[in-house]
């Protein structure tokens, strides 16, 4: 039997959809290289007229790159090493063993995704601030200096848990086979074990997509990393440090040197999506996340 051959309107469907995708990004990179009288302009062009390396030489000038790195990399990574311990574990708790009331703290999991995340900062900011016995606060969660907020901690603990990664993982692991899981149960292993050294090895697909949208999630996430910047200064993040470099009176005028440090913060993201990238594709294919 001959394959079935992908006809070529297929083809030029995926084209353009790529397009359409790289455009903006590559409209990034290029506007990075412009000067702010061609940005101004209403006539729009892709390509810059003469490249203006200056505008990188001044984003490295006016941001405090080592730290807004070291925050954001200290927060992304935490993050999504917590996401994915606590994802892990509660997707072989709900989809491998049996207990009563697992479809009901399912369901649960399920409705949090329901709700956006800034849905949830106002409590969060206020559990942070007032955490007790954090930040020189006291039992009460009064009398401190912001409590976790003063802490790169602040940036971190609101997003250790996540009800997406939960589901996915459970998914992916709902297709695993018993038999293994069976297997070392009979030979004496505990559940620990059997979820560190027998389950965990193979869901690294799953891991590896996870890993992938939590550390771009945390590592553009702006509005939380701003409340905390109101905190705590030093807790400033790359999305917070490069809005500083945008004007409010003429927003044009700095709009080149704003790209430039978009393109600095893509960087690490390509990195890391260069080394997952099998794994990631792995994942995506695999009958788990259908």
């Amino acid at each position: 039997m001959k394959p079935k051959r992908i006809p070529w309107i297929s083809y030029l469907v995926i084209l353009i959809g790529s397009v359409i995708m790289i455009f903006p990004f590559l409209d990034m990179i290029f506007s990075s290289f412009k000067s702010s009288s061609e940005y101004a302009k209403l006539e729009y062009t892709l390509l810059p007229e003469t490249f203006v390396f200056e505008n990188y030489k001044l984003a490295f000038e006016q941001l405090n790159l080592s730290m807004l790195f070291r925050n954001s990399i200290i927060r992304s990574v935490c993050i999504t090493l917590l996401v994915l311990l606590t994802s892990s574990l509660g997707g072989y708790v709900l989809g491998k063993l049996r207990f009563p009331g697992k479809k009901l703290i399912f369901r649960f999991v399920l409705a949090t995704m329901m709700f956006p995340t800034f849905l949830f900062f106002i409590p969060n900011y206020y559990i942070t601030v007032h955490f007790p016995l954090v930040g020189g606060n006291n039992l009460w969660g009064d009398g401190g200096h912001g409590g976790l907020a003063a802490s790169i901690a602040g940036l971190i603990v609101p997003f250790a848990v996540s009800g997406f990664g939960i589901f996915l993982m459970r998914q992916f692991m709902m297709n695993l086979e018993d038999a293994y899981i069976e297997s070392a149960r009979i030979d004496g292993a505990g559940e620990l074990r059997i979820f560190f050294q027998i389950v965990l090895p193979m869901t690294v697909p799953a891991l590896a997509t996870l890993a992938i949208f939590e550390f771009i999630g945390s590592w553009n996430e702006f509005i939380w990393a701003l409340l905390m910047n109101s905190v705590n200064g030093d807790l400033a993040t790359l999305p917070v440090g490069i809005q500083t470099l945008k004007s409010h009176l003429d927003p044009t005028l700095t709009q080149p040197l704003v790209m430039a440090g978009l393109v600095i913060a893509t960087i690490p993201i390509l990195v890391l999506f260069l080394f997952l990238q099998k794994y990631y594709v792995r994942g995506m294919t695999n009958d788990g996340l259908k």
